[in-house]
């Protein structure tokens, strides 16, 4: 069978919150038993995904389980406010 291939490009209002998107949600690989691959980098605002498996249900899991993790990321960042573009650390 051939791999199924998902790409999902995911918007932010800013760059710095595209990142720390990207930090957060990097963290979580796909478990090699899984049969899925996840690609994740960030360009600008835009946070890219690609899945990459060769079976459908397997996909369809490691999707939910990323859109589940997406959204309480994004509510979380809703919740504190925009992020500061600079850390200073005193």
């Amino acid at each position: 069978m051939n791999n199924l291939d998902v790409k999902i490009s995911v918007p932010f209002p800013s760059s710095r919150e595209a990142d720390i998107a990207y930090q957060v949600l990097k963290v979580d690989a796909e478990p090699k038993r899984s049969g899925v691959k996840k690609i994740i980098s960030v360009d600008n605002n835009i946070l890219k995904v690609n899945f990459i498996g060769t079976e459908a249900r397997k996909v369809r899991v490691g999707l939910t389980s990323f859109f589940d993790n997406l959204t309480l990321v994004s509510e979380t960042m809703k919740e504190f406010g925009p992020p500061e573009s600079s850390y200073s650390y005193y």
